[in-house]
C-alpha cells in the first residue's frame, strides 16, 4: 500500500482503521443479538436484494451447510424468508423482510461520530472520500474474489 508521496506509517493507519471497523461490527452485532457473519449476511441481503442460497454462501465465504444454518437463524429471527425463485419456482431465494430492531439505536453513536467527521471536509475531498468507498469496496470484493478461486474449499 506504499508509494513515495504516501507517508511512511500509512499501512499501520489502514490497518488501524479497518481493524476499528471490524471490531464495531462485531460489537454492533452482538448488541443486537447476532453473530457478526448473521449480520453481515444481513446486510449483503440489504445491499444486494433477493439471492440464492448458493450466491449468499459465495457472498460470505461460507459453505452450504454453515450457509443453511445462517438462513435458518435470520428466517427464525425474521430478518429474512426463503421464497420461491421468480425465474424457476423449483429454486428458492433468500430476501430481506426485516432487521433487528435495535440496530439503528446500536449504530446511532458511530453513525454520528463519522458524521460529525464528514462535516469537516469539503465537498471536493468529500467527493474524493466517496470515490475512494466506492472504488475499494469494489476493489476488495474482487480481491476477496480471486482468493476464493485461487484458495477453493478454504
Amino acid at each position: 500500500m506504499s508509494t513515495p508521496s504516501m507517508r511512511a506509517d500509512a499501512s499501520e493507519v489502514y490497518r488501524r482503521y479497518l481493524s476499528a471497523v471490524m471490531l464495531h461490527g462485531h460489537a454492533g452485532a452482538k448488541a443486537c443479538g447476532l453473530g457478526a457473519t448473521d449480520l453481515y449476511a444481513l446486510n449483503i441481503l440489504q445491499l444486494s436484494g433477493p439471492m440464492s442460497p448458493g450466491e449468499l454462501a459465495e457472498r460470505t465465504g461460507l459453505t452450504t451447510g454453515p450457509t443453511t444454518r445462517l438462513i435458518d437463524r435470520l428466517e427464525q429471527a425474521g430478518y429474512v424468508r426463503r421464497a420461491p425463485d421468480p425465474g424457476d419456482r423449483r429454486k428458492a431465494v433468500v430476501e430481506p423482510v426485516g432487521e433487528p430492531a435495535d440496530l439503528d439505536r446500536v449504530m446511532a453513536p458511530a453513525r454520528q461520530k463519522i458524521g460529525d467527521i464528514l462535516r469537516d471536509y469539503e465537498p471536493d475531498q468529500l467527493a474524493v472520500l466517496f470515490d475512494y468507498f466506492t472504488r475499494s469496496a469494489a476493489a476488495y470484493q474482487a480481491a476477496a474474489e480471486e482468493l476464493r478461486t485461487a484458495n477453493p474449499g478454504t
